[in-house]
């Protein structure tokens, strides 16, 4: 047998769920999650679950969340850095697109981030998908468009308008550093 052929596992949820330590599962592949995120990391998810969670409590239909398990496909779960979703999630894990995504940028998942997760985002519908580089004290703001994300804003210090259903909210962005 003279094949040059890879062969590589195909994992599904009924496999990921029985794993221990935190992964994601993309396209069936598995992908370790980073150690615990450093502290800059945390500082700027905790701001952003200020700056989007305090506006949204007089949403009745969005809310913010940490990292939840954002189920796409059996064999494609995610779980991004912090959400918003418009909806009400029945099951252990999210099982359609949220309103908003953010991913913090660190040197081991920016390449998946700015280019896997962009294209799963993007084919998911994900209204906004923000990349925090913590380095640089930057955002990039996407917005789909015609199914299509378009950068509408990038910086640190900016404020930018987010329409949800039946809500709204401005977040300054110098705050989140």
């Amino acid at each position: 047998m003279n094949s040059t052929a890879t062969i590589l596992p195909h994992y599904t949820y009924d496999d990921w769920i029985h794993w221990e330590g935190k992964w994601e599962l993309i396209k069936g592949i598995p992908h370790a999650m980073s150690p615990a995120p450093v502290p800059k990391h945390q500082q700027i998810s905790s701001n952003l679950s200020i700056a989007f969670g305090v506006p949204l409590r007089a949403c009745n239909k969005c809310s913010a969340y940490q990292p939840i398990n954002y189920l796409i496909t059996n064999d494609t779960i995610l779980q991004p850095d912090f959400l918003i979703v418009c909806g009400e999630i029945t099951k252990k894990y999210l099982d359609f697109p949220p309103a908003l995504v953010v991913e913090i940028l660190s040197p081991a998942t920016a390449l998946k981030d700015r280019h896997t997760k962009y294209d799963i985002y993007e084919s998911q519908g994900i209204k906004y998908y923000i990349i925090i580089m913590p380095d640089k004290e930057e955002a990039e703001i996407f917005e789909l468009m015609d199914g299509k994300y378009h950068l509408k804003e990038s910086g640190k210090n900016f404020v930018h308008e987010f329409f949800f259903p039946e809500c709204n909210t401005r977040v300054d962005f110098k705050e989140i550093w």
